[in-house]
C-alpha cells in the first residue's frame, strides 16, 4: 500500500478523491455535509480543497515545478522556507502520490551531489 493512502484509508466519513493524488495537497480531503435552508430541508453537498495551480522552484532540483496545490499547503511551503525543505520535512503520509514522488527526485539529487562533492575531494587530496 502506498504510504500516503494510509491516512484515507481510516478516516472516517472523508475518502482521498482522484484528484488528490495529483499535487501537493497536505491531507486535505473532500468533505461532506448538508445544505440546510430556512425551511430546515437537508440536502447531501461536499466541499473541495482550496486548489491552485503554481510553479514553484526547487533549489536542490535547480528548475521550476509545475503542480497543483492547495492554498493552505502553499503557507506551509513558505513557513518551511521553500518546496525542497517542505518536501524532506513533512509527514510522508501528509505528501501523497505526487508529494512522494517529488521527495524522491530531490533526496536523489542530493545523494549526487554529495557523491560527487566527495569524488571531486577524493581526487583533490
Amino acid at each position: 500500500m502506498i504510504p500516503s493512502l494510509v491516512r484515507y484509508a481510516g478516516a472516517e466519513g472523508s475518502q482521498a478523491f482522484k484528484r488528490a493524488q495529483t499535487g501537493l495537497f497536505g491531507g486535505a480531503m473532500k468533505q461532506y455535509g448538508n445544505n440546510v435552508p430556512h425551511s430546515k430541508t437537508k440536502t447531501r453537498r461536499t466541499w473541495l480543497p482550496n486548489i491552485q495551480p503554481k510553479k514553484l522552484y526547487s533549489e536542490t532540483l535547480q528548475r521550476h515545478i509545475q503542480t497543483k496545490i492547495t492554498a493552505r499547503t502553499l503557507k506551509t511551503v513558505d513557513k518551511y522556507g521553500g518546496l525542497d525543505a517542505y518536501l524532506l520535512n513533512t509527514k510522508i503520509k501528509n505528501l501523497g502520490d505526487e508529494g512522494l514522488r517529488l521527495r524522491e527526485l530531490v533526496l536523489n539529487r542530493k545523494e549526487q551531489v554529495l557523491k560527487q562533492s566527495q569524488e571531486s575531494g577524493a581526487t583533490a587530496s
